[in-house]
């Protein structure tokens, strides 16, 4: 092992040590289910807003858009990161305020699925047990493609075995998660969201100026993206920078429909229930639109000053394992490392290695909160809502603690092919809550007039219709083509409303509850 190598565990092994022992330090302040699920709604509006980004910000932000930047998908990109930072921004204007004050009034409810079941008095339990399949199904889902992620990243920084890496990941994010519980998953989201942040900050503005500036690194960007069309660095790459010209219609639709996904992602409007206070939101909101906005610029320049600075330091990525020799070039590998690559060109070992640790938050932020939201959707809904209603605290997370081990266990044995795509696992999971979820929240904050018949409904009708619509493929009418959740959000909420005004609401405690939530001040 060479001293480079080293350097670079070493600020790994750091860097991993740090996220256990946040973990460790606050395993003392969870004395209730409030504390460990939501934090006593004592949380700041620094660590609620870089915690709801960095949960939100998967690996994808790392690796899947400066992968596609540097293969010539500036549009898709573009649309995809307008779409995510207009739908950040929207979440937290019409969603945030509202739904703390509606989780305090309905009940106090400290889960989504308890929010529900309490905003629409619904007795049957149908509601909760319908949310908390769905939360479970999906998060099992969106968790995997973190594994996969920190497993992809150990395989290229260090060489390890794929599932080695995997099981790296799992015993670090288990061991913060399962002792610290929403304060610690908080604290360990503020610390990699900053990481994160100051990696794309420092990389972007690194690689203008070693390009000559704005001007000249333009003018090298424009020369690769001529020479790969004039096929000089391979046929694979040619025909992506072919593909990607043009971009329009029914994509750009699908690309700014991710956005409607924060409206539905409970490990993100968690995050509203749990700050301190409804007059802190506005400030949160600010901080939080602001990293979404810089994160995305720096995706857009490392991705694509990503192609001319690398082949300047002898590297060339693409799209599979053709290998070409151009200009003394003698690497190529995957796009989607355009980010890691980049930070091992451009710093010393240890450095480097620190924002390598960036890929690793960003996997690490989004697991974990996608694992405490599913263990709070088991402990305090199903058992202690259903099975047990005089369950005492320490059971409840006791049973929400071995829920987070049997998940990630499942999340697991989902993630141990090694050609699992990071992507495609992370568009399936978002489409589903943002379409099974999104319009419910919508509604319940906003309409009067929904009921419980109406709710369950639109929960049914939008977790079939992302399953149908992602099974089908686009060859069979073009239709299908469109990003599955768009037809769901749609039919979720045609559905709710309709069997609203057919059930009407005459629930009268629920229509008094709601006016005073209305009423509450901000």
């Amino acid at each position: 092992m060479d001293s480079t190598m080293i350097a670079k565990l070493v600020a790994f092994v750091l860097y991993l040590g740090f996220m256990i022992y946040i973990g460790l330090r606050n395993a003392n302040k969870n004395n209730s289910s409030s504390d460990f699920f939501l934090g006593g709604r004592k949380v700041g509006p620094w660590v609620t807003a870089l915690s709801a980004e960095a949960s939100d910000s998967s690996a994808w932000l790392l690796m899947g858009l400066p992968g596609l930047c540097y293969l010539g998908g500036v549009k898709e990109t573009f649309w995809t990161a307008l779409g995510l930072i207009v739908g950040t921004y929207l979440n937290w204007l019409f969603v945030a305020k509202p739904l703390r004050k509606c989780s305090v009034s309905f009940g106090d409810s400290i889960t989504i699925p308890e929010f529900f079941t309490n905003r629409f008095k619904d007795k049957s339990h149908i509601l909760s047990i319908l949310s908390v399949v769905f939360i479970v199904f999906f998060f099992t889902i969106y968790t995997a493609s973190g594994f996969v992620a920190c497993a992809k990243l150990f395989n290229s920084v260090f060489g390890l075995p794929y599932h080695a890496g995997l099981a790296i990941g799992l015993v670090v994010i288990l061991c913060y998660t399962i002792t610290g519980g929403y304060t610690a998953v908080c604290t360990t989201d503020f610390v990699q969201g900053a990481l994160i942040f100051v990696a794309f900050v420092f990389s972007a503005t690194i690689a203008v100026i070693s390009l000559g500036g704005p001007t000249e690194a333009m003018t090298q960007v424009q020369a690769f993206d001529a020479r790969a069309l004039a096929n000089e660095f391979g046929e694979s790459i040619r025909k992506s920078f072919a593909g990607n010209q043009t971009y329009k219609g029914m994509s750009i639709i699908s690309a700014l429909a991710w956005g409607l996904g924060y409206f539905g992602m409970p490990h993100i409007i968690v995050r509203f229930m749990g700050i301190r206070s409804n007059a802190e939101i506005k400030k949160a909101r600010r901080i939080g639109t602001v990293w979404m906005v810089i994160s995305y610029i720096g995706t857009f320049l490392i991705g694509t000053l990503g192609t001319a600075y690398l082949l300047n330091h002898g590297v060339l990525l693409g799209t599979g394992s053709e290998n070409v020799i151009v200009e003394g070039v003698t690497q190529f590998g995957d796009a989607e490392t355009v980010f890691s690559a980049t930070m091992l060109k451009m710093y010393p070992a240890f450095i480097g290695g620190i924002f390598l640790c960036a890929i690793l938050a960003a996997s690490m932020s989004t697991a974990d909160s996608q694992l405490l939201a599913a263990s709070s959707a088991v402990g305090q809904d199903i058992y202690k809502g259903i099975i047990n209603k005089d369950a005492d605290e320490k059971t409840v997370l006791n049973i929400s603690r071995f829920t987070v081990f049997l998940i990630a266990l499942i999340a697991l044995f989902l993630s141990l092919n090694p050609n699992s795509s990071i992507f495609g696992l992370v568009s399936y999971a978002w489409a589903g809550f943002g379409a099974t979820f999104g319009p419910l929240v919508l509604l319940a904050l906003y309409w009067r007039g929904i009921t419980a018949k109406g709710a369950i409904a639109g929960l049914i009708t939008g977790f079939i219709s992302v399953v149908l619509w992602h099974n089908v493929p686009a060859s069979v009418h073009q239709i299908f083509g469109l990003y599955e959740i768009v037809p769901g959000f749609i039919i979720c909420f045609i559905f709710s409303v309709v069997v609203s005004l057919i059930d009407k609401n005459k629930d009268a405690e629920m229509l008094t509850e709601f006016d005073n939530y209305k009423k509450m001040a901000d």
